[in-house]
């Protein structure tokens, strides 16, 4: 039987696993072609910021080593970044002249990080935290300067400012939103969280706008100005105020992308590019029923999923996911699913324990958990994530449910 010519562009952890599912669905049945900008194998990128903080090497974080390409027949492709594709002649280009012809052809591009557009951002020292190269540079970045600023107050923003804090750099965390990861914590748990991150040394500028940043006569950066008139020094600015699907490739070649490619490449459940039978998206670069996901479980649910449709024919289909966030920020657990900031029709039980540095609320909608916030201790974390997603009548266990899964033992034991 013929091989199909599969070519992925994209090497990242959704791809990735993808091709891992594939291979033991259907081992031997593609010729398989990765393209990967970056020149390293595909790594745990959720694992930089452990790498920046010295807790962990760049070795450690590999997850598919330049042998197990081999070792399955993949044509990789490292540092090499396509730049066109033909969809005519089924051909892609990379940079370096590279092509490659395809059967099917899957976009894996990942996202790229919101630069903000202030003056200043093309100075020395300024740079987007998002791959190996960032990482590396904000380590060489703590060798000879002192002050660092990070911009945007989410997972991403905090974890490089506490990786460069301890590596003796003073830091400041600028955050436009009234609190720290507003998409993940409500205010209560935000401010939690910051006091005890003030505790142990950053600074926070919360709702404050960048207007500039400010170079020396060098051309690097030395200082961040507010709009309030307002400055901080940095000789390092880093940028982590959100991602935005990679579709530029994409939208050349006239793939259909939701809102002008700023939502991602739109796919239908099979994580097949719409109008494309030879086309197929997967992870942070498509948009599937109008969400592109960012987190690492729906990527793999999508890979799982494509990976059934490439082996085929298949009837699997990705539905969408609902999802938790669970957490360690600079150690610290955090949890939120679900409808956890509460609203209309909502009521919620919070629970707040000042000694032992927690808090939990539970979010309720007439007999059903809708959404959980927690801090410091996350254990019942999934517990409540099952009742959340499967909309189990709580009203029987409303009265304990704040203490967790083992009460529930408890009184089924009584």
């Amino acid at each position: 039987m013929k091989r199909t010519k599969l070519v992925m562009i994209g090497n990242g952890m959704a791809g990735a696993r993808t091709l891992e599912e594939l291979i033991k669905l259907a081992p031997g049945c593609h010729d398989i072609t990765v393209f990967g900008a970056e020149p390293h194998p595909n790594y745990n990128r959720i694992m930089l910021s452990p790498v920046l903080a010295g807790e962990q090497t760049l070795d450690e974080i590999i997850l598919n080593p330049v042998g197990w390409y081999a070792e399955h027949g993949i044509t990789l492709h490292l540092g090499s970044r396509v730049v066109s594709i033909d969809r005519e002649r089924r051909v892609v280009t990379a940079a370096d002249g590279t092509q490659a012809a395809y059967d099917q052809l899957l976009m894996a591009t990942g996202s790229t990080p919101f630069v903000l557009p202030v003056p200043g951002k093309e100075l020395q020292g300024v740079i987007a935290y998002r791959d190996i190269a960032d990482t590396e540079c904000m380590i060489e970045a703590a060798r000879q300067h002192r002050h660092a600023v990070v911009i945007g107050g989410g997972l991403l923003g905090l974890e490089a400012a506490n990786g460069l804090a301890s590596r003796g750099m003073r830091v400041t965390v600028v955050h436009i939103a009234p609190w720290l990861m507003e998409r993940q914590l409500d205010e209560t748990a935000a401010r939690l969280l910051q006091t005890s991150l003030e505790e142990r040394g950053l600074q926070f500028r919360i709702g404050a706008q960048t207007q500039e940043l400010v170079g020396n006569a060098q051309g690097r950066v030395c200082a961040v100005r507010f709009k309030d008139g307002t400055e901080v020094p940095a000789d390092l600015v880093v940028m982590a105020a959100g991602i935005r699907p990679n579709t530029e490739l994409a939208k050349a070649c006239g793939l259909p992308c939701d809102h002008d490619g700023r939502g991602g490449i739109t796919v239908t459940d099979a994580m097949q590019v719409a109008g494309c039978e030879d086309i197929w998206a997967v992870g942070e670069c498509a948009s599937h029923r109008g969400t592109a996901y960012g987190l690492v479980a729906p990527l793999y649910e999508q890979a799982q999923v494509l990976a059934q449709q490439l082996a085929g024919p298949s009837d699997a289909a990705y539905e969408g996911s609902q999802v938790s966030t669970k957490l360690k920020v600079t150690g610290i657990s955090l949890f939120s699913a679900g409808q956890f900031m509460g609203g209309e029709g909502t009521e919620s039980i919070v629970l707040r324990d000042p000694m032992n540095g927690t808090y939990k609320k539970l979010v309720l909608q007439g007999r059903q958990l809708v959404g959980a916030c927690l801090y410091g201790d996350t254990a019942d974390g999934p517990w409540y994530f099952d009742l959340i997603r499967e909309g189990r009548d709580v009203s029987a266990m409303r009265d304990w449910l704040m203490f967790g899964q083992d009460m529930q033992a408890q009184a089924k034991a009584a």
